[in-house]
């Protein structure tokens, strides 16, 4: 054989398998996103946070990262099917959004589960903070620690607030125990708390009617995919009766409620991803302490405090780290 005919053959020899060689190496990671309310989309306000804090870490959406996305629409019992449906998919770790999915894939699988804003001991999933056990870690919840901040502002803009009413979803039990630290903050702050506790969509109706009757002089929303799902009424209901309410994520005051205070999603989502990625590269979730948020974020709608005839200081202002008009 010639030798230029010899080193035709060898560069076709070596240049042929190097595409099969790359793909072997770019490993597409899959990331199942576990909701008991809608399917989390991209470009909501906690899809959008996540995928930037993957990004951060080298992977991108379509190339070395899939999400596979489940939502339980506000149907808690088919939590168990879709945890299924996600092992099915091979995902390679599961992030949950509240308790009753967190709950559920505890209960369903063994895959590594990294789970979202959720009191983990005193929901009973898992043993510490700092050695979870089982499958799971996360971002806890922290809303002993903020609802002071929360009260403060509502008396900025209603200086007689003597009595809170608070809506949450009492079929959560994530939620009841965010809902418990709140009231027990409140009550040492001088503040009563009218407890309003749903179970479904018809349960608001009585809530509001519970409220017209005995008005309280402000709101604070615990935030599900239940009242997430009907927060447009307890907007109008605010609206109709000029009460100041409070939310805990600003996405909710960018829709129209009056002002947040919470933990920056961006933040919380970076840590997410920061999780996911140790878990990828090897470590076992038993053995990553539980975070917890560190930066919050206080948003004000001055157009909704306008159309309530709310007085906003130059003080509340400055204080806000975002000011919608």
């Amino acid at each position: 054989m010639r030798r230029r005919d010899f080193l035709t053959l060898l560069g076709a020899a070596v240049a042929w398998p190097c595409p099969v060689i790359g793909q072997s190496r770019s490993k597409v990671y899959r990331v199942g996103l576990l909701s008991a309310g809608a399917p989390i989309a991209d470009n909501s306000s906690q899809g959008a946070a996540l995928i930037r804090g993957f990004t951060q870490r080298g992977y991108k959406l379509g190339r070395n990262l899939a999400f596979e996305r489940r939502g339980a629409e506000g149907h808690i019992d088919r939590l168990p099917r879709l945890v299924d449906e996600l092992a099915a998919s091979k995902v390679d770790v599961i992030v949950t959004f509240g308790y009753p999915p967190a709950l559920a894939c505890k209960q369903a699988t063994t895959l590594p589960v990294v789970v979202v804003l959720v009191d983990p001991v005193g929901t009973g999933l898992a043993e510490s903070l700092a050695r979870p056990g089982a499958n799971l870690t996360g971002i806890s919840d922290v809303s002993a620690e903020v609802t002071p901040k929360r009260m403060a502002l509502l008396k900025e803009v209603a200086p007689q607030l003597r009595r809170v009413a608070m809506l949450w979803n009492a079929n959560d039990l994530g939620m009841t125990l965010r809902y418990r630290a709140s009231e027990a903050v409140a009550e040492t702050l001088g503040i009563s708390v009218q407890p309003l506790g749903v179970r479904e969509p018809n349960d608001f109706d009585q809530a509001f009617g519970t409220m017209t009757r005995d008005m309280p002089d402000a709101i604070l929303m615990v935030t599900d995919s239940l009242t997430i799902l009907n927060r447009k009424r307890v907007f109008e209901f605010a609206a109709a009766h000029r009460l100041p309410a409070i939310y805990e994520f600003d996405f909710l005051v960018r829709e129209g409620g009056l002002m947040s205070y919470g933990p920056d999603q961006d933040e919380t989502f970076d840590r997410v991803a920061a999780l996911v990625d140790r878990i990828l590269k090897g470590a076992k979730p038993a053995e990553l302490p539980f975070e917890q948020p560190t930066r919050f974020r206080f948003v004000l709608n001055l157009r909704t405090a306008k159309s309530l005839g709310l007085a906003v200081s130059s003080g509340l202002l400055a204080q806000a780290d975002e000011v919608i008009e």
